[in-house]
């Protein structure tokens, strides 16, 4: 079983300050650097960095608001990646599975050379 994964988009949630930003997005449905970077460890620049990684990577969008951007996590583009995400778990599971049938042949002394 072949799993296509979009790399960037993995790249990007990776990281966990761009979890968090997401997580904190999810919980208040928006956010702008500023109100985000009040309640991270991070400079209000840092997480315009970050928050320009989660947007070419499609996972936010951002709508200006006067002189700030406002960022809403982009939910198709996110359930695309638990789609991923859980592509990837079978096809790991079903390898996981072949190893330990082969495991358990060789431990019975069934395996043929």
């Amino acid at each position: 079983m072949t799993v296509t994964v979009d790399d960037e988009l993995w790249s990007a949630i990776g990281d966990p300050v761009r979890r968090q930003l997401l997580d904190l997005l999810l919980a208040d449905g928006s956010g702008t650097p500023t109100s985000l970077s009040d309640r991270l460890p991070i400079t209000r620049q840092a997480v315009t960095k970050q928050l320009g990684v989660l947007d070419r990577a499609g996972l936010v969008h951002a709508t200006p608001i006067g002189r700030e951007r406002r960022y809403e996590v982009d939910e198709d583009q996110l359930a695309r990646a638990v789609r991923q995400l859980n592509d990837v778990g079978r096809s790991w599971d079903a390898r996981l599975h072949r190893i330990k049938r082969i495991a358990e042949q060789i431990q019975r002394g069934q395996l043929d050379d």
